[in-house]
């Protein structure tokens, strides 16, 4: 090698002037084995690849490394001498893997989820039972609120996956579709709007106080955006399942996800009132921090809820 290239050689980053590991481990089978066809069945290749592996390491340190011959492979002075050196970069690479496959582990023991109210009580459930079936050992947390409440969650690493029911993804988050939805206005049976003939306008609905939920929630959200502008709420209210109650019980017109009244509207305990001109379908996304793509039981639990 002549000076020029030496210094060509040094100058390279330590990625192109060491050799990678599956070349020293090869070496290192040579060196226990005394054979390049046994080091090589070892490790799973073929004999002409650990050759061309061995020869590529001599030509990238270059010194000779093992001498062959038709009784076997035996290192040289120098095959010796890196073979040490090899010996010390296996050991800490195993020492690495070790303690990354421990920060593996204690990443896989948790999950912190964060859903605002209609997934967490409509639809997460079934996704956590069949997620327990593929990770038993996960302990998960479920932090239920609106949709503002589970941004602030993500972006305040307190959570590892979220989801919501707005309009926007909420700043600073990455998001998914992970399901559709319609908002649909409810009342008791003997409500008035219960035997009306006609569509209820959006104009009469805008100007009607409702039993609603909280600022800040997807539902409010949507419902907000759809109409122009609500009337003062005749209840507000903090859950989903709140809101239901309270319609059930007749207090007044309820605008609630389509997932959470089912049993309610097919037992008669709440009839649907037709809405005339507005759409009020949403998408449920699931969301987490911009840049930090889901890994580990909240990837899986993010597999399952597109399942």
């Amino acid at each position: 090698m002549t000076e020029a290239a030496e210094g060509q050689f040094r100058a390279g980053s330590l990625a192109h002037r060491v050799p990678d590991l599956g070349a020293l481990e090869l070496l290192l089978a040579v060196a226990r084995l005394g054979s390049l066809g046994g080091a090589a069945r070892e490790l799973g290749i073929t004999q002409p690849a650990a050759s061309s592996r061995i020869r590529s390491m001599e030509r990238q340190l270059g010194v000779a490394l093992v001498d062959r011959s038709p009784r076997g492979s035996r290192l040289t002075d120098a095959g010796a001498l890196v073979t040490d050196w090899a010996r010390r970069v296996v050991e800490a690479a195993e020492a690495f893997d070790v303690g990354a496959q421990a920060l593996r582990d204690r990443r896989d023991s948790r999950l912190r989820v964060a859903a605002s109210m209609t997934i967490a009580e409509y639809l997460l459930p079934g996704w956590l039972l069949a997620l327990r079936a593929q990770r038993p050992d996960t302990a998960v947390s479920l932090l239920a609120g609106n949709s503002a409440a589970v941004a602030e969650r993500l972006l305040a690493d307190e959570a590892d996956l979220g989801f919501v029911e707005g309009l926007s993804v909420p700043t600073g988050l990455d998001s998914v579709v992970i399901a559709h939805d319609s908002l649909i206005v409810v009342t008791a049976p003997g409500h008035v709007w219960s035997r009306r003939r006609r569509a209820l306008e959006a104009s009469e609905l805008a100007a009607t106080p409702l039993i609603l939920r909280e600022k800040g929630s997807g539902t409010r959200q949507v419902l907000d955006a759809a109409l122009g502008g609500l009337a003062r709420p005749l209840i507000e209210l903090s859950s989903t399942t709140a809101v239901k109650a309270a319609a059930v019980s007749g207090a007044g017109p309820a605008v609630l996800s389509e997932l959470a009244v089912g049993e309610e509207l097919s037992m008669r305990r709440l009839v649907r009132i037709p809405l005339a001109d507005v759409s009020l379908a949403r998408d449920l996304r699931a969301v987490w921090p911009m840049g930090h793509r889901p890994v580990g039981p909240a990837r899986d639990l993010l597999s399952l809820t597109r399942g």
